[in-house]
């Protein structure tokens, strides 16, 4: 991947639904080598996929929560149980295996406190195994973006 690459990464990923004259333009390439470029991006597996960011709390969803679980024992059987078990809870948008006092971060969308105790009662509880559960409400956003950084 060259620089040239990265631009158009860049660049869908601040409007993917730019065309492909947008996109040669923006990055200043003719429309054919960009498209070129572009279906060599996706056919690699660089690109994988398209998604329109939507605002959660129009969506219904304004509380996100940050969680930091820890096991009790990471045994084979334990990892795999817990991990298995988390990919299943639609609530759970990204899960992290993380170093440090935690063994996983997870992001977490709800539609209030009610939700979310049942949430860590009946999702998170039941997977057994967890030796501490600790919870951050996010109630403000400084920055979000979908836009990757210049390699440096």
């Amino acid at each position: 991947m060259d620089e040239k690459d990265r631009q158009i990464i860049r660049a869908l990923q601040s409007n993917g639904r730019a065309t492909n004259l947008e996109l040669a333009a923006l990055v200043n390439l003719s429309p054919s080598p960009c498209l070129r470029r572009l279906r060599m991006l996706e056919d690699g597996g660089v690109i994988t996929g398209y998604r329109a960011q939507v605002d959660p709390k129009a969506y219904g969803l304004p509380l996100t929560v940050f969680i930091r679980v820890r096991l009790e024992r990471h045994a084979k059987e334990v990892v795999d149980h817990f991990e298995k078990r988390i990919r299943a809870l639609d609530k759970v948008l990204e899960c992290h295996l993380m170093t440090g006092s935690s063994d996983y971060l997870l992001r977490v969308m709800v539609s209030g406190l009610d939700t979310y105790e049942d949430f860590i009662r009946n999702g998170i509880h039941p997977i057994g195994g967890i030796a501490s559960i600790d919870s951050s409400f996010v109630y403000g956003t400084v920055k979000s973006t979908g836009v990757f950084p210049p390699v440096d």
